[in-house]
């Protein structure tokens, strides 16, 4: 009773701007304090910089590779000797895999004169692709791309995978595409 009697009488003599300032400091040191705590609780730590750190460097190594890309000029490009089409440097045609997603119909189209069955389901199921890959082997220096395609929402219970090396890509300015696949 005594202390709240003081510190009325303490709270009342001080001027308006000075408890303003005071309500604000406790405010302000009240949500720093809750913040810190909730930090122990749930907060990401090392986990949270290491997540940073790999997205930092993925973002790094995608801007490399986009400026490869973007250096290049639209057509085709390869990398094999013999052609009229732009050459691609060995780690230009390592670039340009690593960055390449898309496999345009035409490949597609070229890939299936030598597997019957994949064109047979890719015709009866709509001209549908299951799934694409374009991916870098280390081990061979090389570039292969694929696709599966399957008759399941046709009733037909088969499938059919198609991969090989890819011989060529498109580029288009803004991004390069696979053009030529060789599976044989």
């Amino acid at each position: 009773m005594l202390k709240n009697k003081y510190l009325n009488k303490l709270l009342i003599g001080l001027p308006e701007p000075a408890r303003q300032f005071a309500g604000l400091v406790s405010i302000t040191i009240f949500v720093i304090l809750s913040f810190a705590i909730l930090n122990i609780y749930w907060g990401g730590g090392d986990e949270l910089i290491r997540k940073m750190k790999i997205e930092e460097e993925r973002i790094a190594n995608e801007k490399k590779l986009n400026e490869v890309i973007s250096s290049l000029p639209s057509g085709i490009v390869v990398f094999y000797d013999g052609t009229d089409h732009y050459k691609l440097s060995k780690e230009q045609y390592e670039a340009v895999c690593k960055i390449t997603k898309l496999i345009p119909q035409r490949a597609i189209m070229a890939a299936h004169f030598l597997n019957y069955k994949a064109y047979e389901l890719y015709t009866i199921n709509g001209n549908k692709i299951d799934d694409t890959f374009v991916k870098w082997d280390k081990d061979k220096n090389k570039c292969f791309a694929g696709y599966t395609v399957s008759g399941s929402n046709v009733g037909v219970n088969e499938t059919a995978n198609v991969s090989g090396e890819v011989l060529s890509f498109l580029s288009t300015g803004i991004d390069t595409r696979v053009y030529f696949i060789k599976n044989f």
